[in-house]
């Protein structure tokens, strides 16, 4: 019997890649990897949920009195 082996598309840039033995899956190079954790860092993905309280830095409420 033939073992099928798993593959799947990097989600970055749609390359077909290897699951088993990927050091970088779900994406295909560890550049692919760095631009995805980028943008969520940047803020540019976001999850939708509930919206929060803003944080006191946002509610110019850490700054201090007469600066």
């Amino acid at each position: 019997m033939v073992e099928e082996k798993v593959r799947t598309r990097c989600p970055r840039c749609g390359t077909v890649i290897p699951w088993e033995g990927n050091t970088y899956r779900p994406f295909c190079s560890l550049k692919c990897k760095l631009i995805d954790l980028g943008k969520w860092i940047d803020e540019e993905y976001r999850l939708i949920g509930e919206d929060s309280p803003p944080r006191k830095e946002e509610a110019g409420e850490g700054r201090k009195k007469g600066s």
